[in-house]
C-alpha cells in the first residue's frame, strides 16, 4: 500500500510543479530575446507553478488558476525580434516593451493579442510599415509606437479606432501625409506625430473633430498653408504645438476658443500678421512661443496680463513699448524678445513678482535704465540686452544675484563704475561688458568669480591697474580688454592661465615688461598688445607657445633684436611695427607677405645682408659704395627682363594649352607665386584621393610644403556622393566661400584658390601627419596612445565649436569624419574639406534648412538627416559622436565584422550585452580605462537620436574637459621618455 501511494505521489510531481499555460509562453520570451541585464529574468524559474510572482509580470486575482494580465520590460536590454507569441496570452491587456533593442517588424498577427489595452514598443530598433490589423484591437487604449524605425504612410485604417485615447508615433520615418482619417478617433486625447519626414501636407481639418483631444504635438510633420478655423472646437485641448513647419497666414482668432490651453507652440513657421485680439479668453495660457515668424504689431496688453510662465517672440518684426503688466505674471521665468523692434523702457519691475530665470531683449532699440527688481527672487540665470540703447549705472542689486550665469551688455550705453560684488559672481561664465562707457577699475573682488571663462570688457573707459587677482580665474579662455585707459605693469599672475586663449589689451596705457613665464600659457593663440607703452625686449619664450597664430606688438617701445624662436610660430598676423627694435629680420619673416610687420623700426635691417648701409664710413667709400648699387641694381634690372621674357614665354605656351591661370585669390599674405602651384602637381607627389578630387604635396621654391587639392571637373548633373550637387555654388565655390573667411587654430588654413581653366585648386597649409582615419586604421595606430587621441578629440571639438557659436552665422560642417580631421606635426588635429559645407541663414528656421539632397558619408550621418534632410548642428554633433567612438574603440564606422550594423549600433549592442571592456581599442592602455569611459559617455550623448538632446558643441567641449582627472599619471612612450602631458591642468 505505501509504494502504491509513493508511486501515485511521484506520477503527479510533474503537474504540481509545471508552470501553467501562460509561463510557458514568458519563458519561450525570456529564451527568445537576449538581455545584457543580469536581473531581468532573475526570477523567472521554471519550477514555479505560476509566473505571477517573476519581476515585471502582473497577474489577475483569479484564485487557483490565475492568468497573467501585464507584461512591463522596459529598459531591459532586450534584444531580438518582436515576440508576437505573447497574443497567446489570452488575458493580456498591457504589454510594455519600450526602451529596448527589439528589431525586426511589427507582426500583422498583432491583431489576435484581443485583450490589449495598453502597447507601448517605443525606443527599439523596430521597423518596417504599422500594419492595417492593428486597428482590429478592439479595446487598445494607449499606443505608443515612437522612436523606432516605422516607414511608410500611416494608415488610414487607425481611423476605425473607437476606444483609442493616447496615439504617438513621434521620431520614426514615417512619408506621405499627415491622415485625415485620425479626426474619426474621436476618443483620442493625445496625438503626437511630431518629427517624421512627412509629405507637404496641409493642416487637416478633420482633427477640429477631435473635441476629446488634450495633447496635440504635430511639430517638424512638414505643414504647410494655415492653421484651419476647426481647431476651434478642442475646448479640450492644453497643449497645441505645431512647431518647426511651414505654415502661413496669420494666427486664427479661432484659438481664443481653446478654453483649456496651457500651452501653445507655433516657433519656426512663416506665420504673418498682428496678434489678434482675445487672450483674456485664456486664463489658464502659461507658455506662448511664436518666435521665428514674420510677425509684426505690438505686444497686446491683455496677452502679458495673463499668468504667463514663458513668451518667446524673438525673432520677428514686433515694435513698440512692453506692456508694464508682464511684471505682474507671478509665474514668469522666462521672457525672450530678441532681435525685433522694440523700444522704450523694460518695465520697472520686472524681475519683482516672479522667479524670472532667463532675459534676453537683444537686438532693439531699448532705452531707460536696467531695472533694479530683475533678480529680486534670486533666480535669474541669464541677462542678455546687447545691441540696444540702455543707459545708466549696473543696479548694485545685480552684485548679489549669485545665480546669474551668463550677462551680456555688449554695445549699450551705460556708464559708471561696476559694482565691486558684481565682479566676483561666482557661476558666471560669461562677462560681457564690451561697448559701453563703464569706468573705474577691475575690481580685485574678481578672484571670486571662479567659473568665469570669457571677460569682455573692451571699449569702455576702465582704468587702473589689472588686479594680479585675474590669475586665479583657472577657467578663464578669453581676456578682452581692449581700448580702455589701463595702466601699469602686466601682473605676473597673468601667466598661471593655463587655458587662456585670446589676450587683447591693446589700446591702453600699459608699460613695463611681458611677464617671465609666457611659455607656460600653452593655449594662448592671440595675443594683441598693441598701442601701449610697452619697452624691453621680445621674449624669446613668446616663440614656444605652440598654437600662437595671432601676435600684434605694434605700437610700443620694445627694443633689441627680434627673437629667432619666432620663426617657428605659425602666424597669421605678425605685427610688430612702430616700436624700437634692431639687427636683422629673421629670415623666415623677411619676404613680401610679412612686408607691414615691422614698419616704423629704424634700426631694422630688412632685405638682402649686405645691403644695409653702415654709417660712418667716409665720402669715397660712400661712392664705390654707390657705384656698386648702380651695377648690381642695373644686373638687377637685366635679369628680370630676362626672367620677365621667359615668363611671357611660358605663358604664352600655357596659353596655347589652355592651362592659364584665369583666376587667383589669396586669402592670406603670401610668399610664392601663383605659377608655382600647377608645376608642382605631379603624380609622383598625390598624397590622397577623395570623391571631390586628388591631393598633391607640392614642395615651393622657397622650401615650404603645401597642400593642393584638384578638384575633379564636373558637369551641371555631376553629383557629390550621394546625389546631385543641391545649389548652383559647386564645391570650389563652398569651399572657398568658408574657408577663406575662417581664422582658428583647430580649422585648416586656405592660402588661396586658382582656376587654371580647366581645372580648380584649393592650396592648403600642409598637415604632415595626415588624417586621423589613416593613422587610426592603419597599422600605424599603435602610435596614438590615450592622452594623444584625447588631445585631437578635445582639438577637432573646438574647431566645431567655432564653426557652430563663433562664426556669424554658423557654419555645419556636414560631413564630420575621421578622414577629414587633419594632424600637423605636433598631432594638433584641425577640421578640413569644407566642400558640402552649410552656412545656416539667419532666415532658417531654428538653424535648421532642407537640402535637397544627402551629403556626408556613411557610418556618420544622423538618422534624422538620413529621412528628413533636415540639417543643422546637431548633424555635426551626431558625427562628431561617431568619431569619438572610433577613437575609443579603434574601429570604422562601418565594417564587415558589424554586418548590417554600423559602429555606432555596434557599440550599443555590445555595450548593453558584454559591457565596456570588449568595446576598447586593445592598443590602450588599460590605466586609462575611467578616463575612457568618460569620453566614450561625451560620444553616446553626441549620438542621442534625438537631435534636441544632443549637446551643443560648445557643451561638449566643456564635457571634455570636465572628464580630465585630477591626477593623471605621467606616460611614457616606447623609447622610454616622458610624452607632452595633453590633458589640460585645470578645468
Amino acid at each position: 500500500m505505501q509504494m502504491k501511494l509513493l508511486l501515485f505521489f511521484l506520477s503527479t510531481f510533474p503537474l504540481i510543479f509545471a508552470l501553467n499555460q501562460d509561463g510557458l509562453y514568458l519563458q519561450r520570451l525570456k529564451h527568445s530575446l537576449s538581455s545584457s541585464d543580469q536581473g531581468v529574468f532573475s526570477t523567472w524559474y521554471e519550477n514555479d507553478p505560476t509566473p505571477c510572482n517573476w519581476t515585471g509580470v502582473t497577474c489577475n486575482d483569479a484564485g487557483d488558476s490565475p492568468s497573467v494580465i501585464a507584461v512591463n520590460l522596459s529598459g531591459a536590454s532586450l534584444v531580438g525580434p518582436f515576440p508576437g507569441f505573447l497574443c497567446h496570452l489570452t488575458s493580456l491587456s498591457s504589454l510594455s516593451l519600450s526602451n529596448n533593442f527589439i528589431n525586426s517588424t511589427l507582426p500583422v498577427s498583432i491583431s489576435e493579442c484581443g485583450s490589449l489595452t495598453y502597447l507601448d514598443i517605443s525606443q527599439n530598433l523596430i521597423g518596417g510599415t504599422i500594419p492595417d490589423t492593428i486597428s482590429d484591437l478592439p479595446y487598445l487604449r494607449y499606443l505608443d509606437l515612437s522612436g523606432c524605425y516605422f516607414s511608410g504612410n500611416i494608415p488610414a485604417s487607425l481611423g476605425r479606432f473607437r476606444q483609442l485615447e493616447t496615439l504617438i508615433l513621434t521620431e520614426n520615418i514615417l512619408t506621405g501625409e499627415v491622415p485625415a482619417a485620425l479626426g474619426n478617433v474621436t476618443s483620442l486625447k493625445t496625438l503626437e506625430l511630431a518629427y517624421n519626414p512627412f509629405a507637404p501636407s496641409l493642416f487637416p481639418p478633420e482633427l477640429g473633430n477631435l473635441t476629446n483631444l488634450e495633447t496635440l504635438w504635430l511639430s517638424m510633420c512638414n505643414l504647410v498653408g494655415s492653421i484651419p478655423k476647426s481647431i476651434e472646437k478642442l475646448s479640450r485641448l492644453t497643449n497645441f504645438d505645431v512647431s518647426n513647419n511651414g505654415l502661413v497666414g496669420s494666427i486664427p482668432s479661432a484659438i481664443f476658443q481653446l478654453n483649456s490651453i496651457v500651452q501653445i507652440e507655433l516657433y519656426n513657421n512663416s506665420l504673418t500678421g498682428k496678434l489678434p485680439s482675445g487672450w483674456s479668453n485664456l486664463t489658464r495660457l502659461r507658455r506662448f512661443d511664436v518666435s521665428t515668424n514674420k510677425l509684426n504689431g505690438t505686444i497686446p496688453n491683455e496677452l502679458c496680463e495673463l499668468p504667463l510662465e514663458s513668451l518667446n517672440l524673438f525673432e520677428n518684426q514686433f515694435e513698440g513699448l512692453i506692456p508694464e503688466s508682464i511684471a505682474n505674471s507671478p509665474n514668469l521665468y522666462e521672457l525672450k524678445l530678441f532681435s525685433n523692434r522694440f523700444s522704450g523702457s523694460l518695465p520697472s519691475e520686472l524681475g519683482k513678482n516672479s522667479a524670472l530665470q532667463y532675459l534676453d531683449v537683444s537686438y532693439n532699440t531699448f532705452s531707460g535704465k536696467i531695472p533694479e527688481s530683475l533678480c529680486e527672487i534670486g533666480a535669474l540665470e541669464d541677462l542678455i540686452v546687447i545691441y540696444n540703447s540702455f543707459s545708466g549705472n549696473i543696479p548694485a542689486s545685480l552684485g548679489n544675484c549669485r545665480s546669474l550665469l551668463r550677462i551680456r551688455f555688449r554695445s549699450n550705453k551705460l556708464f559708471g563704475e561696476v559694482p565691486t560684488d558684481f565682479w566676483s559672481l561666482p557661476h558666471v561664465y560669461l562677462l560681457d561688458l564690451f561697448g559701453n562707457a563703464f569706468s573705474g577699475n577691475i575690481s580685485h573682488m574678481i578672484s571670486g568669480a571662479k567659473n568665469l571663462s570669457n571677460l569682455q570688457i573692451s571699449r569702455n573707459k576702465f582704468s587702473g591697474v589689472i588686479p594680479s587677482e585675474v590669475g586665479k580665474l583657472k577657467n578663464l579662455v578669453e581676456f578682452s580688454a581692449s581700448h580702455n585707459e589701463l595702466t601699469g605693469e602686466l601682473p605676473d599672475t597673468l601667466v598661471q592661465l593655463g587655458q587662456l586663449g585670446t589676450l587683447d589689451l591693446s589700446f591702453n596705457e600699459l608699460s613695463g615688461k611681458i611677464p617671465l613665464g609666457i611659455h607656460t600659457m600653452k593655449q594662448l593663440s592671440e595675443l594683441d598688445l598693441a598701442n601701449n607703452g610697452f619697452s624691453g625686449e621680445i621674449p624669446e619664450q613668446i616663440g614656444t607657445l605652440p598654437v600662437l597664430n595671432y601676435l600684434d606688438l605694434s605700437g610700443n617701445y620694445f627694443s633689441g633684436e627680434i627673437p629667432l624662436s619666432l620663426q617657428s610660430l605659425k602666424l597669421n598676423k605678425l605685427n610688430l611695427s612702430n616700436n624700437q627694435l634692431s639687427g636683422m629680420i629673421p629670415a623666415v619673416f623677411d619676404k613680401g607677405l610679412y612686408r607691414d610687420s615691422f614698419r616704423g623700426n629704424p634700426g631694422l635691417c630688412q632685405g638682402v645682408a649686405g645691403l644695409c648701409a653702415t654709417k660712418g664710413r667716409g665720402q669715397h667709400e660712400g661712392y664705390l659704395w654707390t657705384l656698386r648699387a648702380i651695377y648690381t641694381v642695373a644686373g638687377f634690372v637685366f635679369l628680370v627682363g630676362i626672367a620677365m621674357f621667359i615668363w611671357k614665354y611660358q605663358k604664352f605656351k600655357k596659353i596655347k594649352k589652355g592651362n592659364t591661370m584665369t583666376k587667383w585669390t589669396s586669402f592670406h599674405k603670401l610668399g610664392f607665386s601663383e605659377f608655382e602651384i600647377p608645376v608642382g602637381l605631379d603624380e609622383a607627389n598625390v598624397i590622397g584621393n577623395g570623391a571631390s578630387g586628388r591631393v598633391y604635396k607640392a614642395v615651393l621654391s622657397n622650401g615650404e610644403a603645401v597642400a593642393v587639392k584638384k578638384l575633379w571637373e564636373r558637369t551641371v548633373k555631376d553629383e557629390t556622393p550621394y546625389g546631385a550637387l543641391e545649389s548652383d555654388k559647386d564645391e570650389f565655390e563652398i569651399e572657398v566661400e568658408t574657408l577663406g573667411k575662417i581664422r582658428h587654430k583647430n580649422i585648416v588654413k586656405l592660402w588661396c584658390c586658382c582656376d587654371t581653366g580647366d581645372s580648380k585648386l584649393l592650396v592648403y597649409e600642409y598637415m604632415p601627419n595626415g588624417s586621423l582615419g589613416d593613422l587610426l586604421h592603419s597599422c600605424k595606430a599603435k602610435l596614438l596612445d590615450w592622452p594623444l587621441r584625447f588631445k585631437i578629440a578635445l582639438d577637432a571639438a573646438e574647431g566645431l565649436s567655432y564653426l557652430h557659436h563663433g562664426c556669424v552665422p554658423p557654419i555645419v560642417h556636414r560631413d564630420v569624419k575621421s578622414n577629414n580631421i587633419l594632424l600637423d606635426d605636433e598631432f594638433g588635429a584641425k577640421i578640413s574639406d569644407f566642400g558640402v559645407a552649410k552656412i545656416v541663414k539667419a532666415g532658417s528656421k531654428g538653424g535648421v534648412e532642407s537640402m535637397s539632397v544627402i551629403a556626408g558619408s556613411c557610418g556618420y550621418i544622423a538618422p534624422e538627416y538620413a529621412y528628413t534632410l533636415h540639417v543643422n548642428e546637431k548633424s555635426d554633433i551626431y558625427s562628431f559622436g561617431v568619431v569619438i567612438l572610433e577613437l575609443v574603440t579603434g574601429k570604422r564606422p562601418v565594417s564587415p565584422e558589424f554586418g548590417e550594423k554600423d559602429l555606432t549600433t555596434w557599440v550599443h549592442t555590445t555595450l548593453n550585452e558584454k559591457g565596456v571592456d570588449q568595446l576598447l581599442d586593445p592598443n590602450l592602455n588599460s590605466s586609462f580605462k575611467k578616463h575612457i569611459c568618460k569620453v566614450l559617455d561625451v560620444g553616446l550623448c553626441c549620438l542621442n537620436q534625438t537631435p534636441a538632446n544632443r549637446p551643443s558643441m560648445h557643451r561638449v567641449v566643456k564635457m571634455l574637459q570636465e572628464s580630465v582627472p585630477c591626477n593623471v599619471p605621467e606616460i611614457k612612450n616606447k623609447n622610454g621618455k616622458l610624452s607632452p602631458q595633453y590633458f589640460p591642468k585645470s578645468v
